[in-house]
């Protein structure tokens, strides 16, 4: 028990807590035996039930399995900068014959990305996260890229985005991660990170729509359009749209669209029930700021379903996800009335390490 709770992961089964004397090791290849320090002889048989265990998964994000100058595999928690003998997944061993849960794993609004990926290997993914310097995007790439996955953040901020990139690697040195200039308020800029991306030659397993503008002044982008719905819709629609290839030929892939639940209040039609164009994009006398922002939130659903309808046959789905109920993050940041609501809101509203995009996690 000591020797868990020194690697940060304590047994809270107390069916398998060990007799006095006894201790838990594991071979090479993944086999629990137990010691006896009093009597000096070795068994496979837990001492109080019976039962042969192994280890069940990777290891936690941040270690890794090395070999000492005697041959003997030691751990080292690269995260908080610490080694042991004691392999860490003994809190995650499983049976020799387990039997099939009868009860599905839940999770609920504190559970953590972390929680979720425990175990996952994304070794060999590419997951490219827009917005990702702050925020829920940070966290999102930062989960992907402590598992094994290459990250790319792609942001308008490159000094912002480096900075990130510092920080992941701060938490991981060996994690693969990197940024990438994205502006979704410049259609030009958009088209050049796509070509920036083909030209690296690798695949693309998770796409992560997350970028958000919120509670803008009314203002147009270079490509005349109002902004808030370039860069919450538009600009990730032309990404997808210039990045589809390379996610069919990476199938099974994902693409991931964060929106929101203010999407409900809002409409795009005209009164005769056809699409209002005007509404998508419309002039400073018609406009609104949360207005824009539901509407842009509307067609990200509407998007990410025609997607999904579109590519699933080809291996690529695609998910729209509300983060959750007045999350606290910077997206207020323009306007003073909402940065107060969304303080007073803080206390009763989910963090960014629970809020963290776990659907794609299932890719």
């Amino acid at each position: 028990m000591a020797a868990l709770r020194y690697s940060g992961l304590d047994d809270t089964d107390s069916e398998d807590e060990l007799p006095p004397c006894w201790e838990q090791r594991t071979t090479k290849d993944g086999w629990v035996y137990y010691a006896n320090h009093t009597e000096e002889k070795t068994q496979w048989e837990h001492p109080k039930t019976g039962k042969r265990k192994r280890i069940a998964g990777d290891l936690p994000y941040g270690w890794e399995q090395e070999t000492d100058e005697n041959g003997q595999v030691f751990f080292v928690d690269h995260i908080n900068k610490r080694t042991t003998y004691l392999d860490p997944r003994l809190a995650f061993t499983v049976d020799e014959n387990p039997t099939r849960p009868t009860t599905r794993q839940r999770y609920d609004a504190s559970t953590t990305a972390m929680e979720i990926l425990q175990g996952r290997d994304f070794t060999g993914k590419v997951v490219v996260v827009t917005g990702a310097n702050s925020g829920i995007g940070f966290e999102t790439a930062k989960s992907f890229a402590l598992h094994g996955a290459h990250v790319i953040l792609a942001c308008r901020n490159m000094t912002r985005a480096n900075e990130a990139v510092s920080r992941i690697l701060g938490e991981w040195r060996k994690a693969k991660v990197e940024a990438m200039t994205l502006d979704l308020a410049l259609l030009r800029s958009v088209q050049h990170f796509a070509q920036a991306f083909k030209a690296k030659n690798v695949s693309l397993h998770v796409l992560v729509c997350n970028a958000a503008a919120f509670a803008l002044p009314w203002s147009l982008t270079k490509d005349g359009l109002e902004t808030t719905f370039q860069v919450n819709h538009l600009g990730h629609f032309f990404l997808v749209q210039l990045l589809q290839d390379v996610l069919c030929c990476s199938a099974p892939a994902r693409v991931v669209v964060v929106s929101s639940e203010s999407h409900r209040f809002t409409d795009i039609n005209d009164s005769s029930g056809k699409l209002d164009f005007s509404r998508l994009s419309p002039s400073k006398s018609d406009y609104w700021a949360m207005l824009a922002y539901n509407r842009s939130k509307l067609c990200n659903i509407l998007f990410s379903n025609e997607l999904h309808r579109r590519l699933s046959p080809r291996g690529v789905t695609s998910n729209a996800v509300h983060p959750g109920n007045m999350m606290y993050s910077s997206i207020h940041r323009n306007w003073w009335v909402y940065t107060l609501l969304f303080t007073l809101a803080r206390p009763f509203t989910k963090s960014m390490i629970s809020d963290c995009l776990v659907e794609s996690g299932h890719s």
